[in-house]
């Protein structure tokens, strides 16, 4: 489901099911995740300085394209903050502009936007830190 997920976005995954395995189960769990026969989401805990908080942050949500329209999307988001043990106060997540049904659902669901875009540091300019 991740590979079809990035596919749908024209992106590439780096990850691996022993990176995913490790990421998962480690020693130091980074990510919790929920699959469905026809869905899945990745999330991990996240923390608001401004809140005082604890949230969850999704970095993955898929439903396969003959599930969509069925409320499982919904149901997978509502899922983890029962299946979350840390006390999440709200849900963040990062959409695609250009995906329009994505930011419909989210919308739909309650999500607002934070006003404000994420960036990332990686690469040469991050190791230009170290």
């Amino acid at each position: 489901m991740l590979q079809a997920l990035v596919a749908e976005d024209k992106g590439t995954i780096a990850s691996t099911s022993e990176t995913l395995t490790n990421a998962a189960f480690g020693p130091t769990p980074l990510i919790h995740g929920l699959i469905h026969p026809q869905g899945m989401v990745l999330y991990y805990p996240d923390y608001s300085t401004h809140r005082g908080d604890p949230g969850l942050y999704i970095q993955d949500l898929y439903v396969t394209p003959a599930a969509r329209g069925t409320g499982l999307a919904r149901a997978l988001v509502a899922e983890t903050l029962n299946h979350q043990a840390w006390g999440a106060r709200y849900v963040t997540l990062g959409v695609s502009p250009d995906n329009t049904q994505a930011t419909r659902f989210y919308t739909k669901t309650g999500f607002t936007f934070r006003g404000y875009q994420m960036m990332i540091l990686e690469g040469p300019a991050l190791k230009a830190l170290q």
